[in-house]
């Protein structure tokens, strides 16, 4: 028997088999999918940050809403309307009809809803139409200069005006 270099024992040793290399193979992709597996079971328990729809969003400025304006929030899911100097109110652009969209259409100064023709001012307050009462509204809180609006708290209006979901400004 031939006597081998001590650098050809070396290769020897060092070369991996077929059997052995799948079995490495195997075990490396089950210990990568156990991982994967620890690491979303861990992230379901892990609290998130909630960010826009369903948490309190910054719609902006006083500034950025003058007096008469309604400004749509995309975030938020609402219309900032700016009644008066001292007044706004956030409205939830869902119809209460049957949940449509409603934009509001500057050259009538309404909210119409495309579906099946609900009117509200720009209050929320419905005028016409099928809907069976005013659009939502949502809480709104005034920081120092800036508005923000809690989009996880909606809130059905009766029909009627009521001041009180008209947030006052100092």
């Amino acid at each position: 028997m031939a006597q081998l270099s001590p650098r050809e024992q070396n290769l020897q040793e060092q070369e991996v088999s077929r059997r052995s290399f799948l079995r490495r193979l195997m075990w490396g992709s089950v210990g990568l999918a156990a991982a994967a597996f620890s690491y979303s079971g861990w992230r379901l328990f892990w609290p998130h940050k909630i960010k826009g729809f369903g948490a309190v969003v910054r719609a902006g400025s006083l500034d950025d809403f003058p007096v008469g304006s309604v400004t749509r929030v995309r975030d938020g899911r609402f219309y900032i309307s700016r009644l008066s100097e001292t007044e706004l109110i956030a409205l939830y652009w869902k119809c209460p009809h049957l949940g449509c969209t409603v934009p509001f259409e500057e050259s009538q100064n309404l909210f119409v809803c495309p579906c099946h023709g609900s009117v509200y001012d720009k209050t929320g307050q419905n005028i016409a139409g099928p809907a069976p009462r005013p659009m939502d509204y949502m809480r709104v809180e005034i920081r120092g200069n800036d508005v923000y609006v809690d989009t996880g708290d909606i809130r059905e209006r009766p029909d009627g005006h009521d001041p009180s979901h008209v947030t006052r400004i100092r």
